[in-house]
């Protein structure tokens, strides 16, 4: 047996196996979300269903030490492979109404339920490192040596694997394709492999495999993700599942497992009575009088569909702005569906952080709308990330959060607080009605509610003001709340926002108050 063909097709099995992994966590991701739980679950039962797999795989091998054994198993594990989305289709999509409809039980029946459909094509995926290396001890060289060199050639193909179906496969294919893909190539090199040892007549049958997967490579091509009621695009990008839907003439933006509308369009409406218009407010907490014209710039950190830049454009005029949306499909949606054509928006594809720290403009209010449990950016969320904000602002800027919180449940915003008020001089929080939504703005100098009342009774007089804008401050007014006890304070070296989301998000869920959100 050709050793450099057999070191091949262990880096393919490793490449595939990490790539079915990453392929893994998308397919679930745009139904369960993307959480550290959902990634915890992942990555430890395909640990183990590979540990399961090297086991077997070894005994398998020591049993039947034959190239053909060998290529047939990988031809199985890659057909294997390529059924996983087709299975876990009606599953998934009975996921999506159990999400929509917040039935738990149901939710997590589905999620196991798809797990347990990768025990097979892990399992013998992982058969195939202990077989591959069986096989090369028919070979002189030392065992040590052999050894470490199969496994760094299995590595390889992990490195590979893991890049490949974010940056590559699942942005050209979409994640059930990639699936597909990944399947069919496996099956190529093991078929290869029987070509080259003078078994593909006795292994034409093997030939059927892949004629198989091609037809369910088209057969999903036909398919949604989701079959969700007033669907008028959805697509994958990089980072996550976007959905664009219809209700009642408004236009909605979801993403992934599609639990928060984080953009909304209507031609003619304005006022969507959600955290978008609040940030609007933010200028006015400074001393009386503030004027609209008084805010010279813009920056949006969590840009979307462009909401909040075009409620921005329509009170303050065509004041620049800086949107940052780490998702470039997104901008191209926002484009697209949301009416995000204002000449004065700059959108830029970037991390918002590292958009802020290579800025050199001067903000008059800063908005973040980059988080909602339990998709928390904790590097958003930090002193340090904070003093980048007031450090980009003016003299009298605004940064203004929108933060999720649970019933009764406010950690999260009494740890966001209590950093804040390292940075900043002054604080202030609201909550948004019939929402599970506070907005906190943090001011460059002192500053208080009755500021924010006096500029609300002189804009008020004017006569000309937009109504959203009063009633955005009005909000503010009217849902204000105490300051909570000072608690944690949030750095770049010590930021469990992972651990409070996931504590809120059990806690929740247990409690039953999920109800509450139908």
């Amino acid at each position: 047996m050709n050793l450099r063909y057999l070191y091949f097709a262990a880096f393919s099995s490793g490449m595939v196996t990490l790539a079915v992994e990453l392929a893994c966590a998308r397919l679930l991701g745009a139904h369960f979300g993307t959480t550290n739980l959902m990634w915890a679950s992942i990555i430890g039962l395909i640990l183990i269903y590979l540990s399961v797999g090297y086991y077997y795989g070894g005994r398998y091998a020591d049993r039947w030490p034959q190239p053909e054994k060998f290529y047939g198993l990988m031809l199985l594990g890659g057909f294997s492979v390529g059924l996983v989305p087709l299975v876990a289709q009606p599953v998934l999509r009975a996921a999506s109404n159990a999400f929509d409809q917040l039935q738990m039980g149901f939710l997590l029946g589905s999620f196991l339920s798809v797990l347990v459909l990768m025990v097979v094509p892990i399992l013998l995926l992982g058969a195939v490192s202990p077989f591959a290396l069986k096989l090369a001890f028919d070979r002189a060289e030392s065992a040590g040596q052999l050894a470490g060199r199969m496994s760094a050639i299995g590595t390889m193909g992990a490195f590979v694997g893991t890049f490949l179906p974010d940056l590559l496969l699942i942005p050209l294919l979409g994640t059930a394709r990639t699936f597909l893909a990944l399947s069919l190539y496996l099956m190529l090199v093991a078929l290869l492999g029987y070509f080259r040892i003078g078994a593909a007549r006795r292994h034409l049958a093997g030939l059927i495999l892949p004629a198989l997967i091609l037809a369910v490579f088209v057969y999903l091509g036909t398919q949604p993700i989701k079959a969700s009621e007033g669907m008028v695009f959805e697509t994958e990008s990089s980072y996550n599942y976007i959905q664009v839907l219809e209700q009642d003439g408004y236009t909605l933006l979801r993403l992934n497992e599609g639990q928060g509308i984080h953009s909304i369009y209507h031609p003619t409406d304005l006022d969507y009575d959600g955290p978008w218009e609040q940030f609007l407010a933010g200028p006015f907490f400074n001393p009386a009088p503030v004027a609209l014209q008084d805010v010279e710039r813009i920056a949006i950190v969590g840009l979307a569909g462009g909401t909040v830049a075009r409620q921005a454009t329509e009170i303050f005029g065509p004041v620049p702005i800086d949107g940052y949306e780490i998702d470039a499909q997104i901008i191209e949606v926002g484009r697209t569906y949301f009416g995000m054509t204002m000449p004065n928006l700059n959108a830029l594809a970037q991390d918002g952080r590292w958009g802020l720290r290579t800025s050199h403009e001067k903000y008059s209010l800063i908005a973040v709308d980059a988080y909602r449990p339990p998709y928390i950016p904790w590097h958003l969320t930090t002193q340090e990330f904070f003093q980048l904000t007031a450090d980009r602002l003016t003299d009298d800027g605004v940064l203004v959060i929108n933060v999720g919180r649970a019933p009764g449940d406010r950690r999260l915003i009494d740890v966001l607080v209590t950093t804040l008020s390292t940075v900043y001089p002054s604080v202030h929080v609201m909550d948004i009605p019939s929402t599970f939504n506070s907005m906190v703005y943090a001011t460059k100098q002192p500053t208080s509610f009755d500021n924010l009342a006096t500029n609300l009774n002189l804009l008020a007089l004017e006569g000309d003001t937009h109504p959203l804008l009063l009633e955005a401050i009005l909000n503010v007014l009217t849902y204000r709340q105490p300051l909570p006890a000072p608690s944690l304070v949030l750095t770049d070296d010590h930021a469990p926002v992972e651990w409070i989301i996931n504590s809120m998000v059990l806690r929740f869920i247990l409690s039953g108050d999920y109800q509450e959100l139908q």
